[in-house]
């Protein structure tokens, strides 16, 4: 089995809390991880939220293939770890997620966004990067209302941030919650 294929076959038992990552972390670890590690480490984020894409920044990120892709959308398990993932992320970002009384998927800012926002609504900010990550996993797996849930979100902190946020941004954003959005 090659490097590659190993890393992917990580993925599932990691997403579970069975097995570690490449560099022996755990996803309850990350969980846990503050807002300077989470801001700090670059190279957890393709764990929390992998793509079938090669990671340009990480060899040892994993590629999903099409037996991942079914195992996160068959198992609830899966998707509630990922869901806690987005959570640990949203929070980061000073942003929350919730339902609305009709059921809809809202993410709105906390009220910690005002302090949070001053560590990632910044020109080239490499959170950018990661958001657009987020955005493309949630989609690839399923989670399509908590992607567009976010992008609206996004949306409205662009509308008001554009200066720093940047059009080319945004627009990778607004690719990646399209279904089937290849890049």
């Amino acid at each position: 089995m090659n490097y590659q294929k190993e890393l992917t076959a990580m993925l599932v038992p990691f997403y579970l809390g069975e097995q570690q990552d490449s560099k022996g972390r755990t996803i309850q670890e990350m969980w846990t991880w503050d807002f300077e590690e989470l801001e700090c480490v670059h190279d957890y984020i393709q764990w929390l939220f992998p793509l079938p894409e090669r990671s340009a920044f990480n060899r040892d990120a994993p590629i999903v293939d099409e037996k991942v892709i079914q195992a996160f959308q068959s198992n609830p398990h899966l998707r509630q770890n990922l869901l806690r993932s987005f959570t640990v992320m949203l929070k980061f970002y000073g942003l929350q997620r919730h339902q609305s009384n009709d059921g809809k998927i809202v993410v709105s800012q906390s009220e910690n966004y005002p302090n949070r926002k001053r560590e990632w609504v910044c020109i080239f900010d490499h959170n950018y990067l990661r958001i657009t990550r987020i955005l493309k996993c949630l989609m690839t797996f399923g989670l399509e209302n908590e992607a567009q849930a976010f992008y609206e979100c996004l949306q409205q902190i662009y509308q008001e941030n554009s200066d720093r946020i940047g059009s080319e941004t945004f627009q990778y954003w607004t690719i990646a919650v399209k279904p089937n959005a290849t890049m």
